[in-house]
Parts: structure tokens; sequence; C-alpha cells
């Protein structure tokens, strides 16, 4: 199976409340059934930043995302992943409170993961961000997972 790692965006949107904010509600429900039709077919990973970010917030909504993920893997940090996730925030250029989308990044890359699937359109799933990001890994040696929306994943 391939394997797909998620980040926090997604979990976010499978749980939440249905917004009255039409976009937000287009992908809440993109979401929901993604999760229900195509993440079965995906060996599924989430980090300890994953859980660290779901905890946060009204505690009864943080053990909903909770459960939503106690059955995936956990990738684990090491020193090389870590430096690699320094290198992708110092040439990512992304603001200080965004640091960890460079970390959701390296976690991916450093672990081979095939996808990387989020709703962070802005410093992960963002053209200039996988652009840098590749050129970074070929430097490196490392091969780019599919950064990619569930939308774009659907079709597993």
């Amino acid at each position: 199976m391939k394997t797909v790692y998620i980040e926090s965006s997604v979990i976010s949107y499978y749980t939440s409340r249905r917004s009255r904010d039409i976009i937000v509600a287009a992908h809440q429900e993109i979401t929901l059934e993604w999760w229900e039709k195509a993440l079965p077919s995906f060996d599924a990973f989430v980090s300890q930043i994953v859980y660290e970010e779901i905890s946060r917030g009204d505690p009864k909504s943080a053990q909903k995302r909770l459960e939503a993920i106690k059955e995936f893997q956990v990738l684990e940090m090491s020193p090389e992943l870590a430096e690699l996730a320094e290198r992708y925030y110092l040439v990512l250029d992304i603001p200080e409170k965004a640091r960890n989308d460079a970390f959701h990044l390296a976690l991916a890359v450093y672990n081979g993961m095939d996808y990387l699937v989020t709703w962070n359109c802005t410093h992960i799933a963002a053209g200039r961000v996988i652009s840098i990001v590749q050129t970074i890994n070929d430097e490196f040696g490392y091969q780019t997972p599919i950064i990619c929306t569930p939308e774009e994943l659907m079709e597993a």
C-alpha cells in the first residue's frame, strides 16, 4: 500500500463542526469523503507534531481529533530530520508561527512517504513551496512526496 502523511489541517477539517463559510464547508465535505473512501487504501502516518497541534483548543474537540487518528502510525523525529526541517524553514522564509510546517514537510520527505496530504495551501501545498522543497531534496538525494489536498488524492 502507498503511504500518506496526514497533516493537522486535514484532521481538523475531518472532525470539526460544519462551517457556515462555503469554502471551508466544501473542504470539510471533501475531507469526509476522502477519509471514508480513499484513506483506507493507504498506510496512514502522523507525527508527534500532529498530536501536539490537534491537542490544542477545546478539550472535547481535541479529544475527537485524537480519537480520529488513534490507529495511525507515528513517524519519529531524528537529528537529521530536524536539520532538514531547519533548512526548509530558512529557505522557504515562512513565519516563525508556521515553523512546524517545515517539520511536516521534513517528516514526510525523510521518512519516504508517497504522499503528504494537507489543506495548508500557504506554507505546504503551495507551488512556490513545493518547487523549493523539490530543489532542496534533489540536492540532498531525497525523494519528494506528492504534496496535495484530499481532493487531489480522491481517486485512490
